[in-house]
């Protein structure tokens, strides 16, 4: 073999980057209309507040902030509580996993049930003017999303139960804890409007 010949060139291999699963873009997805859906409801309070003379208007009342505030501590504590529940099956601790996705579980529960509660000291309901219409409106669709999360998480920890869940595997739970924190910062912001601000 001659010395000046060429050599022949050598691939470069990359390292492969794996697709995302359908299932997590698909959540994704799902929670970037939702984020639209929200954004929606804040643009027709807001504007209904700007518009208004009074805010919020007379006959409303019960608006108290400690249960809530109650509330949403057990909500954002639930958000930490799942995403320990990622990190451990990350590392493949699958038993911690669980325990933390039960205890995700039990402080949802906790959130709807404040939520029912503070409901019923409220000094108005959905039909007493127009604040009353966005504030149940708001706080009901999110209650919807919230107690679909409790579904979510359950069918997430049966899964868990049968030792469906790895290291390897576990992009469900990766999907659920998304959208668990999409519910958790869009109460935030409601919180943050409708009793604080108001």
């Amino acid at each position: 073999m001659a010395m000046n010949e060429a050599a022949a060139p050598v691939a470069v291999e990359r390292p492969r980057r794996d697709a995302m699963p359908p299932s997590l873009l698909g959540v994704i997805l799902f929670v970037a209309s939702e984020c639209v859906f929200f954004a929606a409801l804040f643009g027709a309070y807001f504007t209904v507040r700007a518009n208004a003379p009074v805010w919020p208007p007379k006959g409303i009342s019960g608006l108290e902030i400690p249960l809530p505030a109650i509330s949403t501590t057990m909500l954002v504590l639930s958000s930490v509580t799942m995403q320990l529940a990622v990190w451990a099956i990350r590392r493949g601790d699958r038993r911690t996993m669980m325990r933390f996705l039960k205890l995700t579980l039990l402080l949802g529960g906790v959130f709807l049930a404040g939520q029912a509660y503070d409901y019923s000291q409220l000094g108005f309901s959905i039909h007493d003017t127009v604040f009353g219409t966005t504030f149940f409106t708001m706080t009901g669709f999110h209650g919807a999303h919230v107690a679909g999360g409790l579904v979510f998480i359950y069918l997430v920890l049966a899964r868990g139960w049968q030792g469906q869940l790895t290291r390897e595997d576990h992009t469900a739970l990766e999907a659920c804890a998304i959208y668990w924190h999409f519910v958790d910062i869009v109460w935030i912001g409601l919180f943050s409007t409708l009793y604080i601000l108001k």
